[in-house]
């Protein structure tokens, strides 16, 4: 009896240590510190995931988060934080911790742990990345041979150095994809935004006289990598190679001498047909086309323009929650029309009061936004507001942070830099408040009349036009 028993502890101590080892086989761990957090939490989205199925990580009073992810999903999670994201390579096995500042947020990012190397090789060649498209302006400048040679050797020598990286750490399939998408369609981005930087609007008819070879690489091109349907760096090629390729369509369908309209009807209809027919992953083609679609019809002003594009656009996608998104957001923008009346969105004061703009549209009114995580951005904006109250008195000026509804956070930035709170408001409810108001930006700006009728929306109050609409106002 007594050999039975030891036996059977063996096989169940064998199975319970066989059970582990599989587990920690398909598991990870992610974790890390936030410094200067602006809410308490990280969302984390796992590859491909839908916002409902973020996962929430919450901050402790050490401004800490830890999470064990079983069974994992291996490949690019996005991690998000008061607004601001980024990507982390997660396998089977990994141990990844970050630290951040949210005030240099990519900048100041690091990872340690197991699976931490190749997340800041990876990070390194984001920022390098990062840094072209920085300098992009200036580079794009220069003639399309020596434009090439740039790039070219650029690209190899990342190349290079990520063939050694991997080669003596015997990194996964996974990783390599990952890395060498960077690289590559980062590159292919560069090659496709070009014309537009170096011919500009006028005179982008002339890409047509680019060397015969200038896009022999888009014969390597794949539509379809569906494991990276997430990754930033594969769908900014994504837009900027369509954006490219319904040229053809614009400049066949314009006068000789026309200038180019990114938002010609034309011009989004043939990319609409473009991403349709090229992309076969749902995924991927459903994102490029809502996008498309959204861009448009919240920038085109033509009636009959926009509902071309949403027909297109409905007959393409096979997202159902995109279609509905699509024409709620047409239906919002048709309500903010010069002359509609603002909706009466609610707001929480300072003070935590509730109120309505309704409640505070009185005078003419401009209503501006900001984000706690566009610090330079918020800094400006109300420093020179204050300048534009004190020049138009009889205007009111309403400042709405959209940031989620988390206030410690919000009010910590007005008392850090001693703004007014007088006219200071956050949304009582964000997400439908932004969705109502079509608030894709910080910059957009709306001005209103006493009788709560929209006047104008603008996106740059540092522009002297601004202040011509100010005065337009103020009559």
């Amino acid at each position: 009896m007594r050999i039975y028993i030891i036996s059977l502890m063996l096989l169940t101590t064998l199975f319970s240590c066989k059970k582990d080892a599989n587990e920690a086989n398909r598991s990870a761990y992610f974790g890390g510190e936030i410094i200067n957090p602006t809410n308490d939490y990280v969302l984390l989205f796992s590859p491909n995931s839908q916002v409902e199925n973020s996962d929430t990580l919450f901050l402790n009073k050490n401004n800490r988060f830890f999470t064990k992810l079983s069974p994992l999903k291996s490949g690019l999670y996005t991690f998000i934080h008061g607004g601001q994201y980024q990507m982390v390579l997660l396998e089977p096995r990994d141990s990844v911790m970050l630290r951040l500042n949210t005030i240099d947020f990519d900048e100041s990012l690091v990872f340690t742990g197991d699976g931490a190397r190749k997340n800041n090789f990876l990070i390194k060649i984001f920022l390098e990345n990062e840094a072209d498209q920085a300098n992009f302006i200036n580079f794009s400048q220069m003639e399309p041979e020596k434009f090439e040679s740039y790039i070219d050797s650029s690209r190899t020598e990342r190349l290079n150095g990520l063939s050694e990286f991997s080669d003596k750490r015997n990194l996964s399939p996974l990783f390599d994809r990952v890395a060498e998408t960077s690289v590559n369609y980062s590159y292919y981005s560069a090659k496709e935004m070009y014309p537009f930087a170096y011919y500009g609007y006028k005179n982008l008819k002339d890409y047509k006289n680019l060397p015969s070879s200038f896009y022999d690489y888009r014969k390597d091109i794949d539509y379809n990598i569906g494991s990276l349907g997430d990754f930033f760096i594969y769908n900014r090629f994504l837009y900027s190679h369509f954006n490219n390729m319904a040229l053809k369509e614009f400049y066949a369908n314009a006068p000789e001498d026309a200038v180019f309209n990114r938002n010609s009807v034309v011009y989004n209809l043939e990319k609409l047909r473009l991403m349709n027919e090229r992309i076969t992953n749902d995924t991927i083609k459903n994102k490029l086309l809502k996008n498309t679609a959204r861009d448009f019809i919240s920038m085109c002003e033509d009636t009959m323009a926009v509902k071309q594009v949403i027909a297109s656009y409905l007959q393409k996608t096979t997202n159902a929650d995109d279609r509905v998104y699509i024409e709620r957001l047409s239906s919002a923008i048709n309500k903010l029309k010069p002359g509609k009346i603002i909706p009466d969105v609610e707001l929480v004061s300072y003070n935590n009061e509730n109120h309505k703009f309704s409640d505070l549209i009185t005078q003419p009114t401009v209503i501006y936004f900001w984000s706690s995580n566009l610090k330079i951005h918020y800094k400006n904006s109300h420093y020179k507001i204050r300048d534009l109250k004190k020049k138009y008195p009889n205007i009111n000026f309403i400042a709405i942070n959209i940031n989620d509804s988390d206030k410690k956070y919000w009010k910590r930035t007005l008392d850090e830099f001693k703004f007014p709170i007088d006219s200071e408001y956050q949304f009582k409810d964000p997400f439908n408040a932004k969705q109502t108001l079509v608030l894709n930006t910080v910059y957009k700006i709306i001005l209103v009349d006493s009788e709560m009728r929209i006047v104008d929306t603008y996106y740059n109050m540092f522009h002297s036009q601004f202040e011509d609409k100010l005065k337009e106002l103020n009559d």
